[in-house]
């Protein structure tokens, strides 16, 4: 990528270039999945005064194609292209809870679950069990795992043949709002947003 003239840097520390940047932005104006969620994630965004964000799964990481923000909310860090690991994120959990259980277990067997914050869960029996426990009640909450103060919930956005083909999610502040908050203002937003892009998403 460096020798293509993609990304600019030394041994140790990449960033991306114009070039790059170009290549992203033409990735996800063709990406069919940010087309047709991008409005729908603008509008519930703004109902829930909230920040809106779209992830999809890289390996063990869940990485945030789509975003949308109300005027009112600043928030640094969670942009187009930041990724994190999958297991202490609500995005990864419901994108990780797509696979079978075997196939979940193997997953998180293979990963090195370090603490993110003082909250984060490592301990491999429990992540599992949570996640699937997750995937049968068809969402992720997760409270200040991935990052301090910040709490989020995520549904499943499935395609019109019912696979899971990204994650999308509701964050703030925990000085915002609580967890019961979370499950009753904007789960349904994101319940209700997945199920009108459902037959949108071929």
């Amino acid at each position: 990528l460096q020798k293509s003239g993609f990304v600019a840097g030394d041994e140790r520390l990449f960033s991306l270039t114009p070039r790059g940047l170009a290549l992203a932005s033409a990735y996800l104006s063709s990406n069919q999945i940010v087309a047709v969620m991008q409005p729908l994630m603008d509008e519930i965004s703004t109902k829930a005064r909230e920040v809106c964000s779209l992830a999809i799964l890289d390996g063990q990481e869940a990485v945030f194609v789509a975003r949308a923000s109300p005027a009112r909310v600043f928030s640094a860090g969670i942009d187009i292209g930041y990724r994190l690991p999958a297991y202490c994120t609500s995005v990864g959990r419901v994108l990780l809870g797509r696979m079978s259980n075997e196939e979940l277990k193997s997953a998180i067997e293979a990963m090195t679950l370090t603490a993110q914050t003082p909250e984060t869960v490592t301990d491999k029996s429990t992540i599992i069990a949570t996640i699937i426990s997750d995937r049968s009640k068809g969402y992720s909450l997760v409270d200040r795992e991935a990052e301090p103060g910040f709490r989020s919930i995520s549904v499943p956005i499935h395609r019109y043949d019912g696979a899971v083909v990204a994650a999308a999610n509701i964050g703030a502040h925990v000085d915002r709002i609580t967890t019961g908050e979370m499950i009753d203002r904007f789960l349904p937003l994101l319940k209700d947003m997945a199920v009108t892009a459902k037959p949108l998403l071929v």
